[in-house]
């Protein structure tokens, strides 16, 4: 790493805070669909349990990457001056209220959506927080990072629950308009992105974004509408189940590298040089 004018990359969050939004953001959009969706009995709590195990495994990876572990508890400290510390606080109300569910308290289904909501909202403000990195700092980075964890809470549902028979057609439809209003946030951000990225970023970001295009969303898209047709007969279970983990493992995948590959600097700016016996 050279300091100077010309952009390089940050090296402060590793996979380790990558892991982070690829869990916690998958995490809380498999508690919101499965709130939203209803599902009773032994596969709401599996997918309860599992929605919390990966925004728990989320946790230990920022856990991890913090240099005095056991000063974490310090992340509590200033919730009024970090999205960290709102993550974090958020984290307090969603475990309890998610455990509740998992036990079959259906009337906290609503509370577990909305805090869920917060916390992947909390994730997303996070990322865009960060000012010196100009594919973080683009306001739409938020909308983009909620869109891009429901979209994979939705592939996850599905990929769990491809052994049963298929679900409503609402729920295929809301798996549709999140494909699709990914895909179209992905568009318009790549397009103000391409403006001040760096230009090692811009290929970064056009590698996973390729994959998450068609692997991630045309291919899905596809194989749902063919699930919910009735095309496919008694494979429709299993063809969602592909489109869920297309779905999830592209949106992880750019997640991934937006926070490790594509996180460029702008570089210094200096408007005048100070040069010794010259007044400024």
């Amino acid at each position: 790493m050279s300091y100077g004018p010309n952009p390089w990359q940050q090296a402060h969050w590793d996979w380790r805070a990558a892991g982070n939004f690829m869990c916690g953001g998958a995490g809380t959009g498999v508690l919101v669909f499965t709130a939203v969706s209803g599902v009773q009995g032994l596969a709401a709590t599996l997918l309860v349990l599992a929605g919390l195990g990966l925004v728990g495994l989320g946790l230990l990876c920022v856990w991890l990457e913090i240099g005095r572990p056991w000063r974490a508890l310090n992340v509590f400290r200033k919730p009024g001056a970090s999205w960290m510390s709102r993550e974090a606080l958020v984290s307090l109300l969603l475990f309890p209220l998610g455990l509740g569910l998992a036990l079959g308290l259906r009337t906290w289904a609503v509370p577990v959506l909305f805090v869920a909501l917060g916390y992947l909202y909390c994730q997303a403000r996070m990322v865009q927080a960060a000012k010196g990195i100009p594919a973080w700092r683009e306001p739409l980075t938020v909308p983009l990072m909620m869109l891009t964890g429901l979209t994979e809470g939705a592939g996850l549902y599905w990929l769990g629950n491809a052994w049963q028979p298929v679900g409503g057609a609402m729920l295929g439809l809301l798996f549709v308009a999140l494909l699709l209003a990914r895909w179209v946030a992905w568009r318009i951000w790549r397009g103000r992105v391409a403006k001040v990225a760096a230009a090692p970023a811009l290929a970064a970001i056009d590698h996973a974004g390729r994959s998450l295009q068609w692997l991630g969303s045309v291919v899905p898209l596809v194989l749902t509408v063919l699930a919910f047709s009735g095309v496919a007969g008694s494979a429709s279970p299993i063809l969602l189940g592909a489109a869920g983990l297309l779905a999830a493992g592209t949106g992880a995948l750019f997640k991934f590298t937006l926070i490790t590959r594509a996180s460029y600097n702008q570089g210094f700016s200096l408007e005048r040089f100070p040069v010794r016996g010259v007044a400024r």
